[in-house]
């Protein structure tokens, strides 16, 4: 005569069996159909501009406009040489890699440490202090225009690449203090304890013990400002006027080739330069792709 334990516990594989077939056998549901579905959607209106605008680089005036969307007939590189020499495109990618360099470095030292400060120290006005760095998220670059052009004009940094740097940061920041701070307060406290006691000091807990603990999300707020600030327009376009051409950005660079190929007719000489300044993110990310993954779930993690 079996007990109720033992038919109990007969029953608990077959029931186990029973739910993973299922579980196999369902698949991802009608929503996660949907969601693929609408995820290769979205990949190939991403992929298929870049992917044309690379090809088209390689062809010639008469085959993008003929027939768009055939291959080139040979792979030269002389619009992309155009582009580099004749446009200028080198010497503003140079630019860029100068001031994008200088101020992702400014920012996310500065943005680490009021990060850290705002999530480990209670002190008078810690709230305050953090709304204020979180409601700079809330004003649009060209709200902004205006008075930027005339402070950094008062300044004497007006058409120099200092002042681009420095407005940069200013703009970067708000992002990177509110991101570091949430990273900050999911650390445990105890290792900055034990780092204190034995006779750590407050600088040297923050950078040799709780930097390295926020590496995946200084790796993943890093990316997002080389991103931003590699693709700014508005305030380059302002702070770097006409008159210093030498120092324009590569997004200057890029508006130029394309107000002068309505002239000039070298349109693959545009799409050599749009890949030159594409290539080089798509490749950072491509690296870094899952550092910026881990470093946005590893704060919901712990």
């Amino acid at each position: 005569m079996a007990t109720p334990s033992s038919t109990a516990t007969q029953a608990t594989p077959a029931v186990a069996k029973a739910a993973a077939a299922r579980h196999k056998g369902g698949g991802p549901g009608v929503f996660g159909v949907l969601a693929h579905i609408a995820l290769a959607v979205w990949a190939i209106l991403i992929i298929f501009p870049v992917l044309w605008t690379f090809l088209a680089s390689f062809k010639t005036n008469a085959e993008i406009f003929g027939d768009p969307l055939t291959l080139p007939s040979s792979f030269a590189f002389d619009a992309w040489v155009r582009a580099w020499d004749k446009a200028h495109i080198g010497q503003y990618m140079w630019n860029t890699v100068f001031v994008v360099a200088l101020s992702t470095t400014g920012t996310m030292l500065l943005g680490s440490m009021a990060a850290y400060v705002l999530a480990r120290y209670e002190f008078p006005g810690n709230r305050i202090i953090y709304l204020l760095f979180v409601s700079g998220l809330a004003f649009p670059v060209f709200l902004a225009l205006v008075p930027l052009f005339f402070v950094v004009r008062n300044i004497g940094l007006l058409g120099t690449h200092a002042g681009v740097i420095l407005v940069y940061i200013a703009y970067s920041l708000p992002f990177t203090v509110f991101f570091l701070t949430a990273f900050f307060k999911s650390l445990p406290t105890s290792v900055a304890e034990a780092a204190m006691i034995d006779g750590c000091s407050h600088t040297r807990t923050f950078f040799q013990i709780m930097l390295p603990m926020a590496k995946p999300g200084l790796v993943s707020i890093t990316i997002f400002n080389i991103l931003g600030q590699w693709n700014q327009y508005l305030l380059p376009i302002v702070l770097l006027p006409g008159n210093v051409e030498d120092k324009w950005l590569l997004t200057q660079g890029i508006a130029n080739i394309s107000t002068n190929a309505g002239y000039e007719a070298d349109w693959p000489g545009l799409f050599a330069g749009l890949s030159i300044t594409v290539v080089p993110m798509v490749i950072v990310y491509i690296i870094f792709q899952r550092q910026i993954q881990s470093g946005l779930t590893s704060g919901a993690i712990k």
